[in-house]
């Protein structure tokens, strides 16, 4: 039974005690650019570091990634491989525009022309397996499987994602946005 991502935060009352300010099921994003694809966009904070308390400032899920010291929580369903039909070159720019709308910044991290899906993110990235089977990539041609459980600590490595299963892969990743070190 597939996974339906559901997001329960915490939060306080005017008296200081702890209460359950929301819990609800997560609506997916859905690009053609990324056909069969689903983003659930759980939670952010804000760049240069995330506040605690009554007044902590309010989630930030977009742009797709967290600039230096800010976060994303995220769902993505990868389909499998077979199932995702290329797009016609016609549609291309119409396609571009799509995601660029609905997931401001995330095809900016790809490399224009490069098919392969290859791309480094000023990340760090925490990833957990949690449905089916998922293949991480590194440029190199180091190639791991992945399956429920595993945790992957991505390091702005450039790097692809691929299912090569016949069912649908969930990734949990949990995205830090960070500097470069020399």
């Amino acid at each position: 039974m597939a996974i339906d991502p559901r997001l329960v935060v915490t939060g306080f009352r005017p008296d200081g005690a702890a209460v359950i300010a929301g819990d609800t099921l997560v609506t997916p994003i859905t690009a053609r650019a990324l056909p069969g694809q689903e983003m659930y966009l759980m939670w952010g904070s804000p760049d240069g570091g995330a506040t605690v308390g009554p007044k902590a400032a309010p989630p930030v899920t977009l742009p797709f990634f967290a600039g230096a010291g800010g976060t994303r929580l995220l769902l993505v369903r990868f389909p499998p491989a077979s199932s995702v039909p290329p797009p016609s070159p016609e549609e291309r720019a119409e396609i571009d525009a799509e995601v660029e709308e609905r997931l401001p910044g995330l095809m900016d991290v790809f490399e224009p022309g490069d098919t392969s899906g290859m791309h480094t993110t000023d990340t760090l990235d925490y990833g957990i397996c949690l449905e089916g089977e998922l293949w991480l990539e590194l440029d190199s041609g180091d190639e791991v499987r992945l399956t429920p459980g595993a945790c992957v600590v991505q390091q702005g490595t450039r790097h692809a994602w691929h299912n090569r299963a016949a069912t649908p892969a969930l990734m949990a990743f949990v995205g830090i946005g960070a500097e470069w070190a020399s």
